[in-house]
């Protein structure tokens, strides 16, 4: 029998501040919780492990995010590590999400030597008047000891993430944020454009969001000339994160936390994203069934936005001569029995003239 590797998300809800953009399941005033909501995650993983058929060896990589994973004890990790271990293919990729300002050396030397070895941490600017504006907890100068640390205590796989399209953005001040990331010792950037979100402190201030596509374009051109290859539109770099790299293929993902999402071929889990209901029941959980459509639509919008391209067999028979249109029209190019997309910024247009 073939045993599919899988993914594992775990979300951690914990944040020492709420930057101004930030619409994600996350709490500054819940701390107190955060033994009781570590022992919860253990409950709802042994449930997920039963529901997705685990093997031995059989998941491929796990992302922890948030909220700010760096919040977190390591001591609080170790036992959900410990349920794992058995289930992780040897070499997995293990990565976690921190913050500058809360990942300290020794957290950093905890979580590696509990396995983490891939690290991503939200450094968006290393400008601190920008950084001021979106409500960072950190500066400049703290993001950089951040990544030393990281590369210092054994991190090979080191990643960062800078944002753009930011009220006061200019070329001068990108240029500088990607003369300072390529100066560390990153092998992987995510490029993120600020937009404007309901619930979040920027919710009233839509003046906060200029994104224009020409200076978009050129920061990514920016980005490739040191080096980085995108592979999807918002990731770059010598190393390709397997983790978002299954999330395009469809893999199937266990989603684990308040306000996750989890995956089974064409049912989709949702546990609950109230922490304190969370914490009293981990194991209540939505479901919703995809339609074939669904999936379909949603493997043709992933392929689009990343290296993964789409399968020629998914497309019906108008899909495909669209699709053979744009070839002609050198938007998209044909390989492999699959359509790739040449610009990853033209990937919803692309999909709606297919539709």
């Amino acid at each position: 029998m073939i045993h599919f590797e899988m993914l594992l998300y775990i979300h951690i809800p914990f944040c020492d501040s709420k930057c101004s953009y930030c619409a994600f399941n996350s709490y500054v005033d819940k701390f107190h919780l955060k033994k009781d909501y570590m022992k919860a995650l253990e409950i709802q993983l042994n449930l997920e492990l039963k529901r997705f058929n685990v093997y031995k060896k059989n998941i491929q990589t796990i992302f922890i995010g948030g909220g700010t994973p760096s919040t977190v004890s390591p001591k609080l990790y170790a036992p959900l590590f410990k349920i794992l271990k058995p289930y992780l293919k040897s070499n997995a990729e293990i990565t976690i999400e921190a913050n500058p300002n809360s990942s300290t050396h020794d957290w950093l030397l905890d979580m590696h030597e509990l396995g983490v070895n891939r690290i991503s941490f939200g450094v968006q600017s290393f400008n601190d008047d920008k950084l001021k504006l979106l409500n960072r907890a950190h500066n400049s100068k703290q993001a950089k000891e951040a990544v030393l640390n990281a590369k210092k205590v054994g991190f090979k796989n080191i990643s960062l993430d800078l944002i753009y399209a930011t009220y006061g953005d200019t070329k001068k001040l990108l240029s500088n944020d990607l003369i300072e990331a390529f100066k560390l010792p990153i092998n992987h950037l995510s490029a993120y454009a600020l937009t404007i979100e309901q619930g979040t402190l920027f919710e009233n201030k839509p003046q906060m969001s200029k994104e224009k596509i020409q200076l978009t374009s050129w920061f990514f051109e920016s980005i490739i000339t040191h080096g980085f290859e995108q592979y999807e539109i918002s990731n770059f770099g010598s190393y390709k994160s397997e983790h978002n790299l299954g999330y395009w293929q469809y893999k199937d993902y266990i989603g684990l936390g308040s306000g996750a999402v989890g995956k089974l071929k064409n049912e989709r889990f949702y546990p609950t994203s109230n922490i304190d209901n969370y914490i009293l029941n981990p194991n209540d959980i939505d479901s919703e069934l995809l339609s074939s459509d669904e999936i379909k639509i949603e493997k043709i919008f992933l392929g689009l936005r990343s290296c993964i391209g789409i399968k020629k067999e998914i497309l019906d028979e108008k899909e495909l001569k669209q699709a053979k249109l744009l070839v002609k029209e050198k938007k998209l190019y044909f390989k492999n029995n699959t359509f790739y997309n040449y610009n990853f910024l033209l990937a919803d247009e692309i999909a709606l003239f297919l539709f």
